[in-house]
Protein backbone atom coordinates (compact mmCIF):
# COMPACT_ATOMS: atom_id res chain seq x y z
CA UNK A 1 0.00 0.00 0.00
CA UNK A 2 1.61 3.48 -1.02
CA UNK A 3 1.51 6.08 1.75
CA UNK A 4 -0.51 9.18 -0.55
CA UNK A 5 1.95 11.82 1.59
CA UNK A 6 5.07 10.43 0.67
CA UNK A 7 4.05 10.81 -3.31
CA UNK A 8 5.28 13.63 -5.73
CA UNK A 9 2.32 16.41 -5.30
CA UNK A 10 1.72 15.93 -8.74
CA UNK A 11 -0.06 12.44 -7.99
CA UNK A 12 -1.35 13.27 -4.25
CA UNK A 13 -3.00 16.13 -6.03
CA UNK A 14 -5.25 13.38 -8.12
CA UNK A 15 -6.16 11.11 -4.95
CA UNK A 16 -7.40 13.65 -2.02
CA UNK A 17 -10.34 14.73 -1.86
CA UNK A 18 -10.71 16.68 1.60
CA UNK A 19 -12.39 19.98 1.64
CA UNK A 20 -9.81 21.97 2.05
CA UNK A 21 -7.32 20.07 -1.25
CA UNK A 22 -7.38 21.33 -4.72
CA UNK A 23 -9.25 17.87 -6.28
CA UNK A 24 -12.06 18.13 -3.26
CA UNK A 25 -12.80 21.90 -4.43
CA UNK A 26 -12.72 20.23 -8.03
CA UNK A 27 -15.66 17.60 -6.86
CA UNK A 28 -17.56 19.95 -4.78
CA UNK A 29 -18.10 22.06 -7.72
CA UNK A 30 -20.95 19.37 -8.92
CA UNK A 31 -23.80 17.59 -7.55
CA UNK A 32 -22.50 14.61 -5.70
CA UNK A 33 -24.52 11.52 -4.95
CA UNK A 34 -24.48 10.72 -1.28
CA UNK A 35 -26.72 7.68 -0.70
CA UNK A 36 -29.40 5.99 -2.26
CA UNK A 37 -33.07 7.11 -1.51
CA UNK A 38 -34.47 3.69 -0.61
CA UNK A 39 -32.39 3.15 2.54
CA UNK A 40 -32.96 7.07 3.88
CA UNK A 41 -36.50 6.74 5.18
CA UNK A 42 -39.26 9.04 5.75
CA UNK A 43 -38.46 10.39 9.76
CA UNK A 44 -35.27 8.63 9.92
CA UNK A 45 -31.61 9.86 9.85
CA UNK A 46 -28.30 8.27 9.33
CA UNK A 47 -24.59 9.31 8.66
CA UNK A 48 -22.67 9.33 5.90
CA UNK A 49 -19.19 9.81 5.13
CA UNK A 50 -17.99 12.00 1.53
CA UNK A 51 -15.52 13.16 0.30
CA UNK A 52 -13.72 12.97 3.61
CA UNK A 53 -16.31 15.02 5.30
CA UNK A 54 -18.83 13.31 8.11
CA UNK A 55 -22.60 14.66 7.63
CA UNK A 56 -26.07 13.87 8.97
CA UNK A 57 -28.59 13.15 6.55
CA UNK A 58 -32.10 12.49 6.93
CA UNK A 59 -35.70 12.80 5.91
CA UNK A 60 -38.06 15.51 7.01
CA UNK A 61 -41.83 14.55 7.42
CA UNK A 62 -42.30 15.92 4.00
CA UNK A 63 -40.41 13.18 2.39
CA UNK A 64 -37.32 16.05 1.67
CA UNK A 65 -33.98 14.91 2.45
CA UNK A 66 -31.66 17.45 4.67
CA UNK A 67 -27.88 17.50 5.01
CA UNK A 68 -26.31 19.35 8.25
CA UNK A 69 -23.25 18.59 10.28
CA UNK A 70 -22.65 15.32 12.40
CA UNK A 71 -22.61 16.75 15.45
CA UNK A 72 -24.41 19.51 17.46
CA UNK A 73 -22.76 22.19 18.07
CA UNK A 74 -23.76 22.04 21.97
CA UNK A 75 -21.44 19.01 23.03
CA UNK A 76 -20.69 17.61 20.17
CA UNK A 77 -22.44 14.35 20.53
CA UNK A 78 -23.59 12.82 17.05
CA UNK A 79 -26.52 14.13 15.25
CA UNK A 80 -28.11 11.16 13.71
CA UNK A 81 -28.84 9.56 16.62
CA UNK A 82 -32.08 11.94 17.80
CA UNK A 83 -34.95 12.50 16.58
CA UNK A 84 -36.45 14.02 13.11
CA UNK A 85 -39.60 16.24 13.97
CA UNK A 86 -41.29 17.75 11.16
CA UNK A 87 -37.79 19.09 8.34
CA UNK A 88 -35.83 19.75 11.64
CA UNK A 89 -33.71 17.22 13.69
CA UNK A 90 -33.19 17.46 17.52
CA UNK A 91 -30.14 16.23 19.24
CA UNK A 92 -30.71 13.42 21.68
CA UNK A 93 -28.20 15.08 24.35
CA UNK A 94 -30.09 18.26 25.38
CA UNK A 95 -32.41 18.56 22.69
CA UNK A 96 -31.15 21.69 21.05
CA UNK A 97 -32.88 21.52 17.40
CA UNK A 98 -31.77 22.26 13.66
CA UNK A 99 -33.88 22.78 10.56
CA UNK A 100 -32.48 21.92 7.29
CA UNK A 101 -30.18 24.67 6.67
CA UNK A 102 -28.53 24.44 9.96
CA UNK A 103 -30.19 27.08 12.15
CA UNK A 104 -30.73 25.96 15.54
CA UNK A 105 -34.65 26.89 16.16
CA UNK A 106 -34.88 25.71 19.80
CA UNK A 107 -32.96 25.47 23.02
CA UNK A 108 -35.04 24.19 26.02
CA UNK A 109 -32.49 24.67 28.67
CA UNK A 110 -31.62 28.13 27.66
CA UNK A 111 -32.57 31.34 26.50
CA UNK A 112 -34.85 31.85 24.01
CA UNK A 113 -32.39 34.21 22.29
CA UNK A 114 -29.82 31.79 22.32
CA UNK A 115 -30.47 29.11 19.29
CA UNK A 116 -30.63 32.38 16.85
CA UNK A 117 -26.84 32.43 17.62
CA UNK A 118 -26.37 29.18 16.72
CA UNK A 119 -25.48 27.46 13.17
CA UNK A 120 -24.14 24.37 12.21
CA UNK A 121 -23.11 22.80 8.21
CA UNK A 122 -25.45 22.30 5.80
CA UNK A 123 -25.33 21.06 2.27
CA UNK A 124 -28.26 21.52 -0.19
CA UNK A 125 -29.94 18.15 -0.86
CA UNK A 126 -31.87 16.64 -3.70
CA UNK A 127 -33.17 13.31 -4.96
CA UNK A 128 -33.09 12.31 -8.64
CA UNK A 129 -33.26 8.35 -10.57
CA UNK A 130 -33.15 6.82 -6.94
CA UNK A 131 -30.40 8.73 -5.03
CA UNK A 132 -29.91 11.36 -2.68
CA UNK A 133 -27.60 13.64 -4.11
CA UNK A 134 -25.57 16.94 -2.72
CA UNK A 135 -24.22 20.25 -3.07
CA UNK A 136 -20.74 20.46 -0.88
CA UNK A 137 -19.30 23.72 -3.17
CA UNK A 138 -19.65 27.22 -2.24
CA UNK A 139 -21.89 29.75 -3.72
CA UNK A 140 -24.98 28.95 -5.55
CA UNK A 141 -25.24 25.07 -7.11
CA UNK A 142 -24.73 24.07 -10.62
CA UNK A 143 -27.61 23.31 -13.20
CA UNK A 144 -28.28 19.49 -11.89
CA UNK A 145 -26.90 17.19 -14.83
CA UNK A 146 -30.18 15.16 -16.12
CA UNK A 147 -29.44 12.00 -18.07
CA UNK A 148 -31.80 11.48 -21.14
CA UNK A 149 -31.65 7.50 -20.47
CA UNK A 150 -32.67 7.85 -16.96
CA UNK A 151 -35.33 10.47 -17.47
CA UNK A 152 -37.61 8.04 -20.50
CA UNK A 153 -40.85 7.74 -18.93
CA UNK A 154 -41.33 3.77 -19.51
CA UNK A 155 -38.57 0.89 -18.99
CA UNK A 156 -37.63 0.01 -15.48
CA UNK A 157 -34.94 1.97 -13.31
CA UNK A 158 -32.81 0.85 -10.01
CA UNK A 159 -30.41 2.32 -7.98
CA UNK A 160 -27.26 1.04 -5.47
CA UNK A 161 -24.14 1.55 -3.80
CA UNK A 162 -21.57 -0.07 -2.78
CA UNK A 163 -18.19 0.66 -0.61
CA UNK A 164 -14.64 -0.72 -2.02
CA UNK A 165 -11.18 -0.12 -0.12
CA UNK A 166 -9.07 1.74 -2.63
CA UNK A 167 -8.39 5.48 -3.85
CA UNK A 168 -11.97 6.68 -5.98
CA UNK A 169 -9.37 7.65 -8.85
CA UNK A 170 -8.43 4.00 -9.03
CA UNK A 171 -11.98 3.58 -10.21
CA UNK A 172 -12.12 6.48 -12.93
CA UNK A 173 -8.72 5.14 -14.48
CA UNK A 174 -10.33 1.58 -15.11
CA UNK A 175 -13.11 3.19 -16.69
CA UNK A 176 -10.57 4.90 -19.34
CA UNK A 177 -8.82 1.45 -19.32
CA UNK A 178 -11.13 -0.58 -22.62
CA UNK A 179 -8.31 -3.21 -22.56
CA UNK A 180 -8.64 -4.43 -18.93
CA UNK A 181 -12.18 -5.73 -20.44
CA UNK A 182 -10.45 -8.53 -23.25
CA UNK A 183 -7.78 -9.84 -19.87
CA UNK A 184 -9.48 -8.94 -16.52
CA UNK A 185 -13.30 -9.98 -17.59
CA UNK A 186 -12.04 -13.12 -19.71
CA UNK A 187 -13.58 -15.96 -17.75
CA UNK A 188 -16.73 -13.73 -17.72
CA UNK A 189 -19.76 -14.45 -19.95
CA UNK A 190 -18.65 -10.92 -20.89
CA UNK A 191 -15.54 -11.27 -21.81
CA UNK A 192 -15.36 -15.10 -23.03
CA UNK A 193 -15.43 -13.95 -27.12
CA UNK A 194 -12.60 -11.63 -27.04
CA UNK A 195 -10.35 -14.24 -26.79
CA UNK A 196 -7.53 -11.45 -25.01
CA UNK A 197 -8.70 -9.43 -28.48
CA UNK A 198 -6.87 -5.89 -28.15
CA UNK A 199 -8.77 -3.23 -29.40
CA UNK A 200 -7.96 0.24 -31.13
CA UNK A 201 -8.36 2.81 -29.58
CA UNK A 202 -9.99 6.49 -29.97
CA UNK A 203 -10.38 9.11 -26.97
CA UNK A 204 -12.14 13.05 -27.24
CA UNK A 205 -12.62 15.61 -25.13
CA UNK A 206 -15.71 16.35 -24.92
CA UNK A 207 -17.83 19.44 -24.05
CA UNK A 208 -19.51 17.34 -21.30
CA UNK A 209 -16.29 14.65 -20.55
CA UNK A 210 -14.36 11.82 -22.59
CA UNK A 211 -15.81 9.71 -25.56
CA UNK A 212 -14.22 6.74 -25.45
CA UNK A 213 -14.21 4.26 -28.40
CA UNK A 214 -12.71 0.75 -28.28
CA UNK A 215 -12.89 -1.40 -32.14
CA UNK A 216 -12.54 -5.06 -32.05
CA UNK A 217 -14.04 -5.50 -35.23
CA UNK A 218 -16.05 -4.05 -37.76
CA UNK A 219 -19.56 -5.33 -35.82
CA UNK A 220 -17.87 -4.90 -32.05
CA UNK A 221 -17.14 -1.37 -31.19
CA UNK A 222 -17.95 -0.05 -27.99
CA UNK A 223 -18.51 3.17 -26.59
CA UNK A 224 -18.51 4.91 -23.52
CA UNK A 225 -18.98 8.26 -22.25
CA UNK A 226 -17.43 9.96 -19.48
CA UNK A 227 -19.10 12.51 -18.00
CA UNK A 228 -17.06 15.06 -15.79
CA UNK A 229 -15.94 14.65 -13.43
CA UNK A 230 -16.44 10.96 -12.42
CA UNK A 231 -19.82 9.57 -13.96
CA UNK A 232 -19.13 6.47 -16.25
CA UNK A 233 -21.95 6.03 -18.86
CA UNK A 234 -21.79 2.23 -20.72
CA UNK A 235 -24.45 0.50 -21.94
CA UNK A 236 -24.15 -3.44 -21.31
CA UNK A 237 -26.22 -6.84 -22.34
CA UNK A 238 -29.22 -7.73 -19.64
CA UNK A 239 -29.73 -11.03 -18.66
CA UNK A 240 -33.23 -12.25 -16.88
CA UNK A 241 -33.47 -15.57 -15.85
CA UNK A 242 -37.03 -16.26 -14.39
CA UNK A 243 -37.55 -19.82 -13.40
CA UNK A 244 -35.14 -21.58 -15.26
CA UNK A 245 -35.67 -19.96 -18.83
CA UNK A 246 -32.70 -17.26 -20.11
CA UNK A 247 -33.95 -14.16 -21.96
CA UNK A 248 -31.40 -11.36 -23.00
CA UNK A 249 -32.99 -7.72 -23.14
CA UNK A 250 -31.83 -4.86 -25.46
CA UNK A 251 -29.99 -3.35 -23.03
CA UNK A 252 -29.37 -1.36 -19.95
CA UNK A 253 -27.78 1.96 -19.46
CA UNK A 254 -25.37 2.23 -16.36
CA UNK A 255 -24.65 5.26 -14.88
CA UNK A 256 -21.47 4.92 -12.09
CA UNK A 257 -20.85 7.98 -10.17
CA UNK A 258 -17.18 7.07 -7.80
CA UNK A 259 -17.41 9.00 -5.16
CA UNK A 260 -14.53 9.39 -2.61
CA UNK A 261 -15.48 8.49 0.73
CA UNK A 262 -11.98 9.50 2.03
CA UNK A 263 -9.11 8.88 0.58
CA UNK A 264 -8.83 5.32 1.12
CA UNK A 265 -12.34 3.87 0.39
CA UNK A 266 -14.90 4.76 -2.93
CA UNK A 267 -18.39 5.04 -2.77
CA UNK A 268 -19.99 2.97 -6.33
CA UNK A 269 -23.45 4.84 -6.37
CA UNK A 270 -25.16 3.49 -9.95
CA UNK A 271 -28.26 4.28 -11.58
CA UNK A 272 -29.38 1.38 -14.21
CA UNK A 273 -31.88 1.86 -16.77
CA UNK A 274 -33.32 -0.56 -19.20
CA UNK A 275 -35.98 0.40 -21.90
CA UNK A 276 -38.01 -3.17 -21.51
CA UNK A 277 -41.69 -2.61 -21.07
CA UNK A 278 -44.59 -4.75 -20.90
CA UNK A 279 -45.17 -7.75 -18.25
CA UNK A 280 -41.59 -8.36 -18.70
CA UNK A 281 -40.45 -5.15 -17.12
CA UNK A 282 -42.59 -6.15 -14.12
CA UNK A 283 -41.60 -9.01 -13.68
CA UNK A 284 -38.04 -8.53 -14.48
CA UNK A 285 -37.05 -5.87 -12.18
CA UNK A 286 -37.14 -7.07 -8.56
CA UNK A 287 -35.29 -10.08 -10.00
CA UNK A 288 -32.11 -7.56 -11.99
CA UNK A 289 -32.09 -5.53 -8.62
CA UNK A 290 -31.14 -8.41 -6.30
CA UNK A 291 -28.73 -9.63 -8.50
CA UNK A 292 -26.67 -6.50 -8.36
CA UNK A 293 -26.58 -6.71 -4.24
CA UNK A 294 -23.28 -8.83 -4.64
CA UNK A 295 -20.17 -6.25 -3.11
CA UNK A 296 -16.86 -8.07 -3.67
CA UNK A 297 -15.65 -6.03 -0.40
CA UNK A 298 -17.63 -8.95 1.95
CA UNK A 299 -15.68 -11.47 -0.06
CA UNK A 300 -12.61 -9.47 0.03
CA UNK A 301 -10.52 -12.57 1.94
CA UNK A 302 -11.62 -15.42 -0.04
CA UNK A 303 -11.42 -13.46 -3.57
CA UNK A 304 -7.61 -12.63 -2.62
CA UNK A 305 -7.22 -17.05 -2.68
CA UNK A 306 -9.24 -17.39 -5.84
CA UNK A 307 -12.36 -18.10 -4.66
CA UNK A 308 -14.47 -16.25 -7.20
CA UNK A 309 -18.55 -16.32 -7.83
CA UNK A 310 -19.99 -18.15 -10.20
CA UNK A 311 -20.69 -17.20 -13.94
CA UNK A 312 -24.16 -18.28 -14.32
CA UNK A 313 -26.53 -15.18 -14.83
CA UNK A 314 -29.36 -16.80 -12.84
CA UNK A 315 -27.59 -17.39 -9.56
CA UNK A 316 -24.63 -14.57 -9.70
CA UNK A 317 -25.60 -11.83 -12.50
CA UNK A 318 -22.87 -9.15 -12.43
CA UNK A 319 -21.27 -10.85 -9.68
CA UNK A 320 -18.14 -12.51 -11.33
CA UNK A 321 -17.41 -9.35 -13.00
CA UNK A 322 -17.23 -7.35 -10.22
CA UNK A 323 -15.27 -10.04 -8.30
CA UNK A 324 -12.98 -9.23 -11.08
CA UNK A 325 -12.71 -5.24 -11.17
CA UNK A 326 -12.55 -5.46 -7.41
CA UNK A 327 -8.92 -8.05 -7.46
CA UNK A 328 -7.19 -5.74 -9.56
CA UNK A 329 -8.48 -2.09 -8.73
CA UNK A 330 -8.27 -3.16 -5.17
CA UNK A 331 -4.94 -4.76 -5.73
CA UNK A 332 -3.17 -1.68 -6.79
CA UNK A 333 -3.11 -1.06 -2.94
CA UNK A 334 -5.47 1.36 -0.92
CA UNK A 335 -3.92 4.16 -2.90
CA UNK A 336 -1.31 3.60 -6.15
CA UNK A 337 1.75 5.10 -6.16
CA UNK A 338 2.03 6.05 -9.74
CA UNK A 339 5.51 7.41 -9.31
CA UNK A 340 6.03 3.34 -10.21
CA UNK A 341 4.27 3.15 -13.08
CA UNK A 342 5.28 2.09 -16.30
CA UNK A 343 3.17 3.05 -18.91
CA UNK A 344 2.52 2.19 -22.66
CA UNK A 345 0.17 3.32 -26.01
CA UNK A 346 -2.18 1.52 -24.45
CA UNK A 347 -2.82 3.78 -21.58
CA UNK A 348 -3.80 6.01 -23.74
CA UNK A 349 -7.05 6.80 -21.84
CA UNK A 350 -5.54 6.77 -18.54
CA UNK A 351 -2.98 9.29 -20.08
CA UNK A 352 -5.99 11.79 -20.96
CA UNK A 353 -7.84 11.66 -18.64
CA UNK A 354 -4.79 12.47 -15.94
CA UNK A 355 -3.80 15.30 -18.33
CA UNK A 356 -7.09 16.77 -18.16
CA UNK A 357 -7.73 16.76 -14.28
CA UNK A 358 -3.78 18.21 -13.75
CA UNK A 359 -5.48 20.70 -16.38
CA UNK A 360 -8.46 21.57 -14.06
CA UNK A 361 -6.76 21.40 -10.97
CA UNK A 362 -4.38 24.20 -12.04
CA UNK A 363 -7.03 26.51 -12.88
CA UNK A 364 -8.20 25.79 -9.17
CA UNK A 365 -4.85 26.65 -7.30
CA UNK A 366 -4.94 29.69 -9.90
CA UNK A 367 -8.65 30.62 -8.52
CA UNK A 368 -9.14 30.72 -12.13
CA UNK A 369 -12.84 29.00 -13.69
CA UNK A 370 -11.53 26.11 -15.39
CA UNK A 371 -13.44 24.72 -18.06
CA UNK A 372 -17.26 25.47 -18.42
CA UNK A 373 -18.61 21.73 -18.62
CA UNK A 374 -21.17 21.51 -20.16
CA UNK A 375 -23.84 18.36 -18.91
CA UNK A 376 -25.08 16.42 -22.21
CA UNK A 377 -28.30 17.17 -23.78
CA UNK A 378 -30.44 14.22 -25.06
CA UNK A 379 -29.19 10.58 -25.44
CA UNK A 380 -25.57 9.21 -25.98
CA UNK A 381 -26.42 6.93 -28.48
CA UNK A 382 -24.13 4.32 -27.61
CA UNK A 383 -23.48 1.34 -29.92
CA UNK A 384 -25.26 -2.26 -28.54
CA UNK A 385 -23.09 -5.04 -27.39
CA UNK A 386 -22.87 -7.39 -30.28
CA UNK A 387 -25.36 -10.15 -30.10
CA UNK A 388 -28.13 -7.86 -28.41
CA UNK A 389 -31.51 -7.93 -29.80
CA UNK A 390 -32.34 -5.10 -31.66
CA UNK A 391 -33.60 -1.80 -30.11
CA UNK A 392 -37.22 -1.08 -29.25
CA UNK A 393 -36.39 2.49 -29.52
CA UNK A 394 -34.07 3.85 -31.97
CA UNK A 395 -34.09 7.21 -30.33
CA UNK A 396 -31.29 5.91 -27.63
CA UNK A 397 -29.16 3.33 -29.05
CA UNK A 398 -27.85 2.40 -32.30
CA UNK A 399 -26.54 -1.41 -32.92
CA UNK A 400 -23.09 -2.11 -35.55
CA UNK A 401 -23.32 -4.53 -37.75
Amino acid sequence: MANVLSQTNEWSELVQAGPRTPMGMLLRKFWQPVAVSSELKVGKAMPIRIMNEDLTLYRGESGKPHIVADRCAHRLTLLYTGWVEQECIRCRYHGWKYDGGGQCVEMPAEDATFASKVKILSYPAREYAGLVFAFMGQGEPPEFAHKAEIDRNYGIKWALSMIWPCNWFQRIENSMDAVHVSFVHQESRFGQSLSYTVPSLSYEETEWGIRQIATRAANNVRISEFNWPNCNHIVTPTQFKPQGETKLFPWTDLFNWFVPVDDGHTALFSVRSSPIRGDVAQESQAWLFSRDKYNPAEYDEELFKGVMPDNDAGQAGNALVNAQDYIVQVGQGAIVDRSQERLGKSDAGVILLRKIFHRELDAIKKGLPGKAWKPRKGFARLPVPPNVPASPDPETAMVFG
